[in-house]
């Protein structure tokens, strides 16, 4: 009889060691991705204050009488693209992080294009409202930065944890999947093309 019960205390401790390391897997991970989801909600946030800036901006500028309308056409449409490209926290797939950088490298580009033509026109590099705007924006781009790096220490943490033995069990029982991370552009490898050629 004794042997009978000793057996029964072993199985309902082991029982109970087993679902309390499951409760605290599971709770720890639940942690680490509410944590990157939070995190990927600043990524959307500072992006969304560049798409705000680059729209006063777009504004300003267009007060210039003969400023060029392709330029501003599209920086309007890829400011239009980027914010229409949005992605769910807990649905952050490989082709839809990397659609929505497209979208973003998009952006990025009519802009520089903008600001290059900009440098004709002096009385918009003269007027202070235009300038603050630009000063803005360049202190949003480096948040974006420092908020999409943040994003992938924490998603790359929560990836490595799911993916750990013997932790992956749980992860895979309550379907915690991986979390895509940003990198770098196609091309970003090689160095910019630089012409000094000004005939």
């Amino acid at each position: 009889m004794k042997k009978g019960l000793i057996g029964i205390i072993v199985v309902i401790a082991v029982i109970a060691i087993l679902g309390m390391w499951y409760v605290n897997t599971n709770n720890s991970l639940v942690n680490m991705k509410g944590q990157a989801t939070k995190q990927w909600a600043n990524v959307e946030s500072s992006y969304q204050r560049r798409s705000d800036l680059i729209g006063n901006l777009v504004k300003t500028v267009q007060g210039a009488a003969d400023f060029e309308k392709g330029t501003l056409t599209a920086v309007i449409e890829a400011r239009a693209k980027a914010t229409s490209t949005t992605i769910d926290a807990n649905n952050l797939t490989p082709e839809k992080m990397a659609a929505f950088q497209d979208a973003q490298s998009g952006l990025t580009g009519a802009l520089s294009k903008l600001m290059v033509v900009v440098e004709r026109y002096p009385e918009l590099k003269a007027n202070q409202n235009f300038l603050d705007l630009q000063s803005q924006l360049e202190g949003t781009e480096n948040r974006i930065n420092v908020e999409r790096n943040r994003f992938n220490d924490l998603a790359g943490e929560y990836n490595i944890k799911i993916a750990q033995i013997p932790t992956n069990i749980i992860a895979s029982i309550a379907n915690f999947d991986a979390m895509s991370l940003f990198s770098a552009n196609a091309g970003a490898e090689n160095a910019p093309d630089v012409n000094f050629d000004f005939k």
